[in-house]
């Protein structure tokens, strides 16, 4: 139990990089600060407690991570810097070394960042702590549920990851696969429903990976959640294609909460290259998901990541994936460039791409992406939809998602229906073709 009398009157801030596992992992902390006392700080006060959670999946990932640090230190002289995250787990000693950083927080000892920030206030300690675990000894799952500065919840079911791709980190950042209990999944999805929430997305790293620890399954999970009364919207985050079973494709299209709503890697439409990558799958096995997806839910959200540029991708390789991925019915494509990490099996790899070949590469696939996004939201003009509105940001129209996440800007909403499920009729593009336009019918 964290002593509120040690927090009195502090006031934290919070930088997070990455995915939104990291976001709903930094809230949650938010959340355990904030009841014992802690405040954000508002523009121009100085912090108390400066919380860095980082992310190590690029080089440009890590500078960003740095640059953030320096930054912090800088802004609020003075203040307990705490740094977390996947770099912090990878290169803990290179964060310390960093002038004004107090405490690095490995994998591990991510659930106990607030108790340990309480032992400081009341001891004042001096000295630099570095608490980092061995990947091996990485087991301890600490949960999250947070809803952030959005209308969804991030439910946190799964971390760590068992598969060791060649250009991966991930597995030694954040240690083999654990989950919690369906049990307290759906006590802490019943707790969203308690604070008002409509949406939940399920993430993790690898969810369909879920049960390693508890002997349970993914689809055990989804059907559990499902039951929850008072959530109306469920979104599977990303979903490994091996994992993503028919059982699971099909209850989602038949289910009660489950958005027709899909993200899905492939990271290259080339079998050569998912062979280098070490993947567990080939185009077949993915273009027989997607196949599947549309069959039972022909409106669905297919969003999938590509990985451009890794090690032994020739240009034959990549304009067999393009051509893949071009053939493909999905909605919106996640382009990455690779970057090499140190320790990672890609390294022993021959054929090096370019930087000016990856970008050239990159920019094909963002312009096939927007194609496919165009020609999907197209379809869904003069429909009818249901969207959950979000609060927007000051000058901007009310927004939201329909169940198969098209964005729209609705016109007429008023704050009051913030965070409401909303019967809308769907319009043109708006002006830069990020969403459609929708008048509330």
């Amino acid at each position: 139990m964290i002593d509120k009398s040690v927090f009195q009157d502090k006031k934290a801030v919070y930088y997070t990089l990455g995915c939104k596992l990291n976001f709903a992992e930094t809230s949650t902390l938010g959340q355990v600060l904030k009841q014992a006392g802690v405040r954000t700080v508002r523009k121009g006060e100085q912090a108390d407690i400066c919380v860095v959670n980082t992310c190590s999946v690029t080089e440009v990932a890590d500078r960003k991570c740095r640059q953030a640090i320096h930054r912090l230190v800088k802004n609020h002289p003075g203040a307990f810097v705490v740094v977390t995250g996947c770099y912090a787990q990878l290169k803990p000693e290179r964060i310390a070394e960093i002038e004004g950083v107090d405490l690095v927080v490995g994998a591990e000892h991510k659930g106990q960042i607030a108790s340990l920030i309480e032992e400081h206030f009341l001891t004042r300690l001096d000295k630099e702590r570095v608490l980092s675990t061995p990947m091996k000894e990485i087991r301890t799952f600490a949960p999250s549920c947070s809803r952030g500065d959005r209308t969804r919840y991030f439910l946190k079911v799964q971390d760590g990851c068992d598969y060791f791709c060649t250009y991966c980190t991930i597995p030694y950042a954040r240690g083999r696969s654990r989950n919690g209990t369906i049990a307290s999944l759906v006590e802490q999805a019943h707790q969203v429903v308690a604070d008002g929430g409509k949406e939940i997305v399920i993430t993790g790293v690898n969810i369909g990976d879920f049960g390693k620890t508890t002997g349970e399954t993914f689809f055990d999970l989804v059907k559990a959640l499902d039951a929850v009364e008072g959530i109306q919207r469920y979104r599977i985050s990303s979903i490994e294609p091996n994992l993503l079973t028919d059982e699971i494709i099909d209850f989602v299209a038949q289910s009660r909460a489950f958005m027709p709503h899909f993200h899905i890697p492939l990271q290259s439409g080339c079998d050569e290259v998912l062979k280098l990558m070490h993947r567990r799958y080939d185009t077949a096995l993915f273009a027989d998901r997607i196949a599947h997806i549309k069959r039972v839910m022909p409106d669905a959200f297919i969003g999938v990541d590509v990985i451009v540029g890794t090690r032994g991708e020739t240009e034959e390789y990549f304009d067999t994936a393009y051509r893949f991925l071009q053939s493909l019915d999905i909605t919106q494509l996640h382009v990455f460039s690779y970057s090499e990490r140190p320790g990672t099996q890609a390294l022993k790899i021959d054929h090096k791409v370019s930087p000016e070949e990856k970008h050239r590469r990159s920019q094909l696939l963002l312009e096939l992406s927007d194609q496919k996004t165009e020609a999907f939201y197209a379809r869904h003009i003069g429909g009818e939809a249901m969207v959950l509105l979000e609060h927007p940001k000051p000058g901007q129209p009310f927004h939201g998602f329909t169940d198969n996440y098209v964005r729209v800007e609705v016109d007429g909403a008023e704050a009051c229906m913030d965070n409401q499920l909303v019967h809308v009729r769907l319009g043109d593009f708006n002006e830069d073709k990020t969403a459609l336009k929708a008048t509330i019918i």
